[in-house]
């Protein structure tokens, strides 16, 4: 079966006024709907055809000479991911668990903040900041274009795109305002939450 575009757990005018409809309009009805649409292209006819998603970035990744099916699969993981991240009132520091984990291994919840916004500011270019499991700690990376924790043995619990038209219209070129409204806003620490407790 081809890969679908998901649905958005949430209205388009639901994170507003920090993230606007028209932001989600283009950033999952065209952007993401390209990735599915290519990514199904791709791989039709051949033998990742009715693999899942996981099974195919796992199957290419690091081969030079799919990097077309691997970008294309990971940046449709990428953002199924990411709109998981956030929803309607959301952001703030977390609690439970994953607070005490947090606390743990970064020392404490606005440590964590300092370095995922670092992350974000940092990546040159288009790319992701995230927040993983690897090894049992949580870390804080941050990847270039579609690469994903996945490909490196890692556990994806949180991430923030970085790309430009992940915020552009909302923003402008202002990246740092972006992630201050992601953190403070917009991320779902209960689906966080529970990606760590599946681990």
């Amino acid at each position: 079966m081809a890969h679908q575009l998901p649905e958005l757990p949430y209205g388009l005018d639901a994170l507003e006024p920090h993230i606007s409809r028209s932001t989600l309009e283009f950033h999952h009805g065209k952007h993401h709907a390209a990735y599915v649409t290519n990514l199904n292209k791709a791989i039709e006819g051949g033998e990742l055809e009715g693999k899942s998603l996981e099974e195919v970035i796992l199957a290419v990744a690091g081969d030079a000479s799919k990097a077309g099916v691997f970008n294309n699969a990971a940046q449709v993981w990428n953002h199924s991911f990411y709109w998981q991240c956030m929803k309607p009132g959301g952001g703030g520091a977390p609690t439970g668990a994953l607070a005490e984990k947090i606390a743990a291994d970064f020392g404490s919840y606005e440590a964590f903040v300092e370095q995922f916004k670092t992350a974000g500011a940092t990546q040159f270019g288009s790319g992701w900041a995230w927040l993983v499991l690897d090894g049992g700690s949580l870390k804080i990376t941050k990847t270039a274009n579609a690469d994903l924790p996945l490909a490196h043995g890692q556990k994806a619990l949180l991430t923030m795109d970085v790309w430009e038209h992940a915020y552009y219209l909302d923003y402008q070129n202002r990246r740092p305002d972006y992630m201050t409204t992601y953190l403070d806003k917009l991320v779902n620490w209960d689906f966080v939450a529970a990606n760590l407790a599946a681990a």
